[in-house]
This record gives structure tokens, sequence and C-alpha cells, in this order.
């Protein structure tokens, strides 16, 4: 989060409340870990009402929407 907070990169948001998401995302996958990049798009698999993601990172697998939901992995 250092380069986010020293201004080095600059994050396009749609919803100003996606930032306070991702930090708890980010606290609470601590263990696994989450990074900024699966942070962003859990945030937004949210607010856009999205279950199902493509990919191929394993921890989409553990990550839940809204903290319950699995998320339907795909392939």
């Amino acid at each position: 989060m250092g380069f986010l907070d020293s201004g080095l990169v600059v994050l396009d948001l749609q919803d100003p409340e996606d930032w306070q998401r991702m930090r708890v995302l980010m606290r609470q996958y601590g263990d696994t870990p989450m990074d900024l990049a699966d942070a962003s798009l859990v945030a937004a698999a949210e607010r856009m009402g999205q279950r199902r993601v493509f990919t191929l990172d394993s921890h989409f697998y553990v990550y839940r929407l809204e903290g319950k939901h699995p998320f339907d992995v795909v392939p």
C-alpha cells in the first residue's frame, strides 16, 4: 500500500467507498495474503453484484463476497 499512500500509484475507482473496502479486505485476508489487484477485483465484484470471475488465481476459491458468498470461478 506504500505506493498508493505516497501517490506514486493512482487508482481510478468508480466508487470512493471501494478504497476503504479494499483496505478492509486486505486486512481480512492478510494471511492469504490478498494483494491490491485481488482486493480491487473483489471490491468491484461486490459493487457490481457479480459472483462469476474468470481467473487462474486459486485465492478466489478462498475469497468470499461480502464475507459469505463464494465466487463462481471459471475455468
